[in-house]
């Protein structure tokens, strides 16, 4: 089972530096074509679209990567058990919001490509495939979150938390 977590984890990383190398590619082809006179058609929407699907993409990663804000200062200097209650609550709150967040992108994508929506830039692109990477990586990070909250229900150190600790030992 750590194997396929850390192969989802690691594909969320993988698909987010995808989306930033091609979103630099990009930028670097618009900047060498404006200096032969050349225009690249929406090539600011598609840098736009690909920063978030690089966002996007990221969130589960850097979740269990700990690398997300999180307030540890107080956390750190509790006790063990009250910790874990704490830590509980939280993840019972983020997996909340994350589900909501989820289920709306997810809705919204799906509204889109039942609609026929298409984007109002220069090159005429279909909404829902415009969207659909930001639903992913909301899926993705719910599916983190209740990953972690499993970990922990089943007595486990979370990956979020494990990171946490090894950097706070380190200062």
């Amino acid at each position: 089972m750590t194997a396929i977590r850390n192969m989802f984890y690691l594909t969320s990383a993988w698909g987010s530096g995808m989306c930033l190398i091609l979103m630099t590619l990009l930028i670097l082809a618009q900047i060498v074509a404006r200096f032969m006179g050349v225009v690249i058609p929406s090539s600011e929407d598609f840098a736009g679209w690909l920063l978030s699907a690089t966002l996007f993409f990221g969130l589960a990663y850097t979740f269990n990567a700990g690398g997300h804000i999180r307030v540890t200062i107080m956390l750190m200097r509790l006790p063990k058990g009250v910790r874990k209650v704490f830590e509980s609550i939280n993840m019972m709150i983020g997996i909340l919001i994350v589900a909501f967040l989820a289920y709306y992108t997810v809705f919204t994508v799906y509204e889109s490509y039942d609609y026929g929506d298409v984007t109002d830039t220069y090159l005429v692109v279909p909404l829902w495939a415009v969207q659909l990477p930001m639903a992913i990586g909301s899926v993705c990070l719910f599916i983190a979150f209740v990953d972690s909250s499993i970990q922990m229900l089943l007595g486990k150190t979370p990956g979020y938390i494990q990171n946490e600790d090894e950097l706070a030992s380190e200062e």
